[in-house]
């Protein structure tokens, strides 16, 4: 049994989280600021936290920075739709993942079980796990076995959709045009192929993405291109 840490200082947020947690036969412990979730790890054996942003008397992102100056404990954080700023910054001090209010219960045991695998199994590590092996967020290539998994469960990919995708993981938050893409994955001359890569795109979406028509990983550059981001 695992033992996850819930905290926000939404009580009825905390109730419906333990609702969704327990059900999948996880230890729930509760929390609602930065400061009784510090006490708390210290005090319980955790194995990942969930942590508004948000809060009272200490925010997620003070509490994060304090936890990872002796814990590399998964941390997902609970952010609104609006709270793209939170997001980068959390991510670059230490979260390993975020869910965005309001919560879709598929998605949020899926990435738990993600983080709870990745922590027991690679040591919780966020990047690369090895040479072969790429990661970002939810989703892990290997290509050694040419397999991809999101949240943990495999995802059947096309070959040209995986080296379209490897292409993009291989540099998170590079920009590239249709043309680059078609010029490296087809190794063709990359005259009109924006549908072409457009129509891939859109396939890795629908496989990758709980939500296709608002894409988490699968980014869009209005005129410029696409690419991958956390």
């Amino acid at each position: 049994m695992y033992n996850i840490l819930v905290c926000d200082d939404e009580k009825d947020i905390v109730s419906a989280l333990k609702i969704y947690l327990t059900s999948e036969g996880y230890k729930v412990y509760e929390a609602y600021n930065g400061e009784e979730a510090l006490a708390l790890i210290e005090k319980k054996e955790i194995h990942l936290v969930l942590m508004d942003v948000m809060m009272p008397v200490m925010d997620g992102i003070t509490a994060m920075v304090k936890l990872r100056e002796k814990s590399n404990v998964p941390v997902i954080m609970l952010t609104a739709k609006s709270e793209d700023t939170d997001k980068v910054l959390g991510l670059n001090i230490g979260a390993d993942d975020y869910v965005t209010k309001p919560f879709n219960p598929v998605e949020l045991q899926a990435r738990v079980k993600s983080q709870l695998r990745r922590y027991m199994q690679l040591g919780g590590n966020n990047g690369n796990t090895g040479n072969e092996t790429l990661v970002i967020g939810g989703i892990e290539l290997d290509d050694t076995t040419k397999e991809v998994h999101l949240d943990g469960e495999l995802v059947a990919l096309t070959p040209t959709e995986y080296d379209i995708l490897k292409l993009l993981m291989k540099n998170p938050g590079k920009v590239y045009s249709p043309s680059q893409i078609y010029a490296a994955v087809w190794h063709d001359n990359p005259y009109g192929t924006e549908n072409t890569v457009a129509v891939h795109i859109r396939h890795l979406r629908e496989k990758l993405e709980y939500n296709p028509a608002e894409p988490r990983y699968l980014k869009a550059v209005w005129g410029r291109g696409y690419k991958i981001s956390q």
